[in-house]
């Protein structure tokens, strides 16, 4: 970016722009009940936004199961199908629509980094309306996902941003982690159904309830209206 212009906004995707967060939750839990493992929905809730991969290990090693490669792929294979089964059902999250139109007619520069695979992506951008030419990055696209920085390392790259200058919104500790890791200022949102002191101890320099309570704040993360630069 040019140094006193606005930030780069890097944004996660599910629980951040669109209500998706419980739909993958509800797969997941359905696609582990295939494998005969039974656990608790809130369990299953407290690793989105984690990449799959370690998703899975993580709920594995909560059962004592054993960890395999061909379980791992199996498991990602049903929970993408149950996903995509009720994928219509998804609905952006409030002012998620009005927050990037705005960005875009300020010329704010943002992406999309998600955990997510780019198949399971694509219907909710479209969705979403997100414009053809701002730049995704999907969990396919990098060698690994959240916790680690390379989904926003990524983005800002393609943004043509220095990371260290960039915002990095997003509903889950492992997003703020991330960012932290990427060394970029994270801004938290609730609409992912992790609790404010959460998203702080994970790095949080600010919290809004959702995209609505964000465009509101624009401001606070260094996105000025036209009337503001006066």
């Amino acid at each position: 970016m040019v140094r006193g212009g606005p930030p780069a906004l890097l944004f996660d995707l599910d629980g951040t722009l669109v209500d998706t967060v419980y739909q993958h939750v509800l797969a997941w839990r359905d696609a582990l009940e295939t494998e005969g493992i039974r656990l608790a929905v809130w369990r299953v809730h407290r690793r989105i936004g984690m990449s799959g991969g370690l998703f899975v290990e993580a709920l594995l090693r909560e059962t004592d199961r054993p960890v395999t490669d061909e379980t791992i792929a199996r498991l990602q294979r049903t929970h993408a199908e149950l996903y995509m089964a009720n994928a219509g059902k998804v609905r952006p999250l409030p002012g998620a629509e009005a927050l990037i139109r705005h960005l875009t007619d300020l010329g704010v520069p943002w992406a999309v980094a998600t955990s997510g695979q780019r198949d399971l992506a694509e219907a909710t951008l479209r969705m979403l309306g997100v414009p053809a030419g701002v730049p995704v990055v999907t969990r396919d696209e990098v060698k690994h996902a959240k916790p680690d920085p390379d989904l926003f390392l990524a983005a800002a790259a393609r943004l043509g941003a220095d990371v260290e200058d960039a915002v990095v919104i997003g509903d889950s500790i492992w997003d703020l982690l991330a960012a932290r890791r990427a060394k970029a200022l994270g801004v938290g949102l609730l609409s992912g159904g992790y609790g404010r002191d959460e998203l702080e101890r994970a790095g949080a320099y600010r919290v809004y309830e959702d995209p609505a309570d964000l465009l509101a704040h624009l401001g606070e993360v260094g996105v000025r209206s036209p009337r503001a630069e006066g």
